[in-house]
């Protein structure tokens, strides 16, 4: 070897590494240095000599590094064709490096010591044991040379347990060698780990009080930390016997390491790491020694020293850590307790309690929350809950709670001491908002377990918090801004408000309590008094505070069930409810209602529909006290908006299904329908609906923008067509007949039974929306003919913009982070151009919402309506290629999908069929191009390409919609063709990660899913049979892994199987088959795609192989494929006397065969592959010895198997 030319090379190298390096190098020079590098790598023949070379400990880190890197390369890429002689001296200059290759332990960078450990893992794994077995016995003496070479040692052991077991980067065989290597020495292994763990920590502990020793000590204590990180690579997955041998002396260990402050993190860690441990319960069991004595003393000294140092981001994490630790201990008690007799309650458990506790009330919000599922498996537990100590924190948690429930500690305030914690934890008051409020979700649930095991309790702290709640003044708090909308009244709570966060918290926890107290105890139990006691005090309560009176709406509905007792109080409640349904803030009637206001009065609304819902029969012996307050508020057009108009007519509507006689029925219907009824079927108002140019007049779209402040001049006319469209809904959907049978037949509402026998109800609506049905289709016409750019045209500015998407549901769509808080002072619609959006998507809606709702609703009598499909295809569906994703999506989920799943089979033919061809052919070419584009443009987009208006977020939007629409359009599919019974199977097993060869091919939903009979029924029809197999294959290769998921296990293969009885052409054949590779080619990186594609080739080309031969052509274009092997599998298959191989390895070898086309993660596309050899056998598997070999075995018959 030519020194010389070594050290030319090592010299251009080191000049390539520094400029790659120098901030200020120019990018071409970068570039070019790169280049040069990974050229050398790849091609010089002396990469290890000049590796090493530039690896002395004399050149700088960055040049040591890239040396080493050179090495880790030659092992990676060129182990295989290196001669032994190469491979032994590589393998002895790196075991060299390793002694005297670095500088010392506190002054070696740790990227070198990274690079130094995965070349020896590196080599380990290509070598040991079979050809390196005295691997452990070098790492036992390298380690004793110095601290530095035994934290190499403990980063050698962890790269390579990560490597074999975590991350599982080798193949199966060489896997399974090192592993099984590793657990026949994990007794050594392990007994290296501890004995060096506590050499370090007692020389760590003797010198770090001597400031003449600091450097030994930090060495030691370096040491010892990289050991308890290997310790916790092994912890997850060896056999337990190895953490708990020696009287559990390493879990004793990692308690006392607990508090010693350099070590306490990697010790908490692995605690959790064992405590958390899966696997068979008895093996755990000696894990309950944590519930010791000693190691309890232990944990909870180490929180109180942790919390007590003040917030620290280290002791912070820590915590975390015990935290979580605590809640493991927790979990495994539950777990174990039970499973035998030998198992007590620990001695300790109250002393547990109160330290878990003792996280509960911490001021982190985020040890809080990590506290609450424990507490509910405590709290749930059959033998734990009802043990005395646990019963006796529950008043204690209950405080806590309380206090919890409270919404502070926002990272941007400085209110709360949580406050601080938060800055650690969140980024901004977004996140934390999210945050509390799925936490707050959880503690819901422990206080329903609660309230369970101690309702008294519970009540009591609920109604002392409400009755304090009643009696304090109102702090609005120094954060709030003035409301605007009142005429210079004093300000209003905001959502930061003190009062308003106290009231919020208590009535989210007298709720929970409530609702489970009436769910769970006896009637007998129910504390009547005070529960009517509590109420009278809330219905008395006077509050002009819209945030407040929401909450006290909230208390109302939550202490409703107590009405039952005392129904004399319904009138009050009402009265309460009826007076907030008109409220309004001082002098804000003259103004725009904030929202605020507006949430107060739909509240109301809601509590009383609520009431009416689920205590009818309560309700109804005041229903004409109801009726005639509704009455007298409805005849106050601008009194009520539309909307709340519905509300309270449907509230009517869930009380009239009481009478339980049609006819009563039908007339107070007729009655309260009337107002609706005289507009819409006004002359002006057939005339306006009909009529798109009077239309667009009516609404006033064709006005030039008006100040908002100014009364918008065609408001009333808008609200006229949404109070009808809202009181057609509501009606509509609350309208229903009496469940039972025999109620149904004596109230006149049985009419007869289908062939099937089921019986045939009528709807006391149907008269009065039948007759508005005409006028309705017109509306839906009209609205969709709006979209056409003609129409667009004759809308004046801004209002050319009110048919697009609101920037609310842009945001909602495109999943970005909400704004925190709503701001409640301001009006709810800032623009006349806002209002008329919202009109005009709210009306799109209910629309189709009415439609929809008429099926399941009028059931015959809407579906044997004259003409309907014709009706139908003639509105509903008129111009669809101008209307946007957004509105179809809804289209399909809230009009077609019902409309179509509850139709008689008798009009499957005359209705369903006349629908469903053209819109199943429209919507496989709408999205197919949208999905071309789609794809066109990811390939074709260039850094370059700038457009205006913030195309990126323009592009994810469309495409979001897109995905949204096409999921709509496979869900109709679904729904219409596969049986529900095994539509469920749209998740692909898991693969076993222990068995690569598993292949993951073992998926078979498909082969399970029956067509329905509107199924059947539609794949008699050409056009629709070959439009709903173009629409499910052409799923599989759009850019959507859910909608290729759902086709290929529930659609393609019943579909496919359908028509495979008849006669497919072979290019229907060759396509359909072409579609499921290019959908591999597509989603293959998606482990479940990738298994459930496969299944579905594999399924295709065994059933359709005898028949077609330009299948096999399709198979012979795939990159990659082996002829030899496809003409064995086609072989097999051909004949079946051959075809003895079983079901899974048929699978197999055919994923083998089309390897070739299935895609990969864009991060393994260009990555080049590493290739590690098998080495012999290790454990060979006795051949099983014949019968006649025993008998004749070393020449001994029969006599001499029974010989003493």
């Amino acid at each position: 070897m030519d020194m010389e030319q070594v050290n030319a090379l090592c010299e251009e190298l080191v000049k390539a590494v520094t400029v790659m390096m120098d901030p200020s190098s120019t990018q071409r020079y970068r570039l070019e240095a790169l280049k040069f590098c990974e050229e050398f790598k790849e091609k010089c023949p002396i990469c290890v000599p000049c590796g090493l070379r530039l690896a002395e400990i004399t050149q700088i880190a960055i040049v040591r590094h890239f040396g080493l890197q050179i090495l880790e390369h030659v092992v990676k890429f060129r182990w295989n064709s290196m001669s032994r002689l190469e491979k032994v001296y590589l393998k002895n200059s790196v075991m060299e490096l390793l002694v005297n290759g670095t500088l010392s332990i506190l002054e070696e960078e740790n990227h070198i010591k990274d690079v130094l450990s995965r070349i020896m893992v590196e080599m380990i794994k290509r070598e040991w044991p079979q050809h390196w077995p005295d691997l452990l016995l070098e790492l036992d003496t390298l380690s004793r040379q110095g601290e530095t070479q035994r934290e190499l040692v403990m980063f050698i052991l962890l790269r390579l347990a990560e490597d074999v077991v975590t991350f599982q980067t080798l193949p199966t065989q060489r896997r399974r060698d090192i592993q099984q290597t590793l657990t026949q020495n994990m007794e050594r292994i392990f007994s290296f780990l501890l004995s060096t763990l506590q050499e370090n920590v007692n020389k760590y502990q003797q010198m770090k009080t001597d400031a003449s020793r600091e450097a030994e000590a930090k060495a030691n204590c370096r040491v010892s930390t990289a050991t308890l990180n290997t310790l916790a690579g092994y912890i997850d997955w060896v056999s337990l016997n190895h953490i708990v041998a020696e009287n559990c002396k390493l879990l004793e260990t990692l308690c006392l390491l607990l508090n010693e402050e350099e070590l306490q993190l990697g010790a908490a860690e692995c605690l959790l790491i064992a405590v958390s441990r899966k696997g068979k319960l008895e093996d755990r069991k000696p894990l309950m020694i944590l519930f010791g004595d000693v190691a309890m003393h232990y944990i909870l000294s180490a929180a109180q020293t942790a919390d007590g140092g003040g917030l620290e981001e280290k002791h912070y994490l820590f915590l975390k850590r015990l935290c979580q630790v605590l809640c493991a201990l927790g979990n495994l008690l539950c777990a174990l307790l039970g499973l035998d007799a030998n198992i007590q309650t620990p001695v300790n458990f109250g002393k547990y309690l109160e330290s878990f506790l003792a996280f509960t009330t911490h001021p982190s919000q985020f040890l809080r929350s990590s506290t609450h599922m424990t507490w509910g498996a405590l709290f749930r537990h059959e033998i734990l809950s009802r043990d005395p100590s646990l019963l006796a924190i529950i008043p204690k948690y209950l405080r806590a709670s309380m206090t919890n429930l409270v919404k502070m500690g926002f990272p941007s305030k400085t209110d709360s001491p949580s406050c601080e914690y938060s800055r650690f934890d969140f980024d901004s008051d977004e996140d934390f908002n999210a945050f509390f409020n799925a936490s707050r979700a959880q503690q819901g649930e422990v206080l329903r377990w609660v309230c369970r095991l101690d309702t008294k309790t519970s009540f009591q702290m609920a109604a002392e918090w409400l009755k304090y709640q009643l009696s304090a003044p109102i702090d609005t708090g120094p954060v709030n801004s003035c409301s605007t909308a009142g005429a210079g009244e004093g300000g209003y709570c905001s959502i930061f408000s003190s009062s308003f966060v106290q009231w919020e918290a208590m009535t989210f926890f007298l709720e929970s309590v409530i609702n489970h107290m009436f769910r769970t105890i006896d009637k007998e139990e129910v504390p009547v008094s005070d529960g009517i006691e509590l109420l009278q005090m809330v219905l008395n309560f006077e509050m002009k505070d819209p945030l407040i009176l929401s909450c006290v709406l909230t208390n109302v509905s939550a202490l409703f069930p107590f009405v039952t007792y005392k129904p004399e109080l319904l009138p009050h409640v009402f009265s309460k409810l009826f007076s907030s349904v008109t409220f309004e803030t001082v002098g804000e009637n003259k103004a725009p209602r904030t929202r605020a206001v507006r949430n107060v009065r739909r509240h109301a609304c809601s509590s009383i529909n609520k009431m009416c819902r689920d205590y009818p029969d309560l309700v109804l012996p005041n229903f004409d006290m109801l009726y005639s307050h509704v009455k007298q508020l409805l005849s106050n057009e601008l009194l009520l908006t539309q909307m709340e108009k519905s509300a309270l007519m449907e509230a009517l509507v869930l009380i009239s299904n009481q009478f339980k006689n049609y006819e009563r029925q039908k007339l107070f219907l007729e009655e309260l329908m009337a107002p609706v009824v005289n507009i819409w079927l006004s002359e002006e108002m057939c005339r306006v609906l009909t009529d798109i140019d009077a239309f667009i007049a009516y609404v006033g779209a064709d006005l030039k923008a008006c100040d908002p402040a100014v009364e918008d001049p065609c408001g009333a006319n808008r609200a006229r067509i949404t109070f009808c469209v809202h009181g057609i809904l509501g009606v509509l959907r609350r309208t229903s007949w009496p469940s039972d049978l025999e109620e149904a037949r004596a109230g006149g509402f049985l009419v007869g039974y289908t062939p099937s026998g089921n019986p045939i109800f009528r709807n006391p609506c149907t008269e009065q929306i039948l007759r508005l049905l005409d006028n309705l289709l017109a509306l839906v016409r009209t609205h969709n003919t709006l979209y056409t750019p003609e129409m667009l045209a004759k809308m004046a500015e801004p209002f050319t913009k009110v048919l697009d998407i609101l920037e609310s549901e842009k945001t909602a769509i495109l999943g970005l982070p909400q704004p925190l808080l709503e701001v409640n002072e301001h009006p709810v619609y800032k623009s006349t151009l806002e209002r008329m959006q919202r009109f005009f998507g709210i009306l799109y809606e209910n629309c189709y919402h009415i439609l929809g709702k008429a099926g399941p609703s009028m059931q015959q009598d809407f579906y044997t309506v004259e003409d309907l499909a014709t009706q139908l295809l003639g509105s509903a569906f008129v111009n669809l290629n101008n209307i946007p994703d957004f509105r179809l999506k809804s289209m399909l989920r809230v009009f077609v999908k019902p409309l179509v799943l509850f139709c008689p089979p008798e009009q499957y033919e005359t209705l369903i069929a006349p629908i469903l061809g053209p819109l199943f052919t429209y919507f496989h070419m709408r999205l197919s191009q949208k999905w071309h584009v789609i794809n066109q443009r990811s390939v074709l987009c260039g850094e370059d390409e700038i457009a205006e208006d913030n195309p990126e977020s323009q592009e994810m939007l469309e495409e979001q919609l897109v995905r949204m629409l096409t999921r709509e359009v496979m869900d109709l599919i679904t729904a219409c063709c596969v049986s529900k019974k095994t539509a469920e199977h749209s998740a692909a097993p898991t693969v076993d990660g222990d068995d690569e060869e598993m292949m993951a091919t073992e998926v078979t939903p498909s082969s399970v899913a029956e067509l329905t009979d509107l199924g059947k029924c539609l794949m008699k029809h050409e056009d629709i049979c070959t439009a709903l197999l173009i629409t499910a294959f052409s799923s599989l290769t759009w850019k959507d892994t859910l909608s290729c998921q759902r086709a290929t296990t529930q659609l393609c293969w019943p579909l496919l199987k359908q028509v495979m009885s008849g006669t497919l052409l072979a290019d229907a054949v060759t396509w359909l088959f072409t579609s499921v590779l290019k959908g591999l080619q597509m989603h293959g990186q998606h482990d479940g795609c990738m298994a459930s594609l496969v299944h579905l080739a594999f399924q295709i080309y065994e059933t359709l192989r005898p028949r077609y031969l330009e299948i096999r052509a399709v198979m012979e274009q795939i990159p990659e494929i082996h002829k030899e092997s496809l003409d064995q599998f086609d072989c097999k298959l051909l004949n079946p006397s051959l075809q003895k191989t079983a079901d899974k390895r048929r699978k197999d070898h055919f994923k083998r065969l089309i390897a070739g086309c299935i895609g990969k993660p864009l991060g393994e596309q260009f990555r080049k592959e590493v290739h590690i050899k098998n080495l012999p056998m290790l454990f060979k598997k006795p051949k099983p010895m014949l019968e006649t070999e025993v008998l004749d075995n070393e020449g001994g018959g029969l006599a001499t198997l029974f010989e003493p």
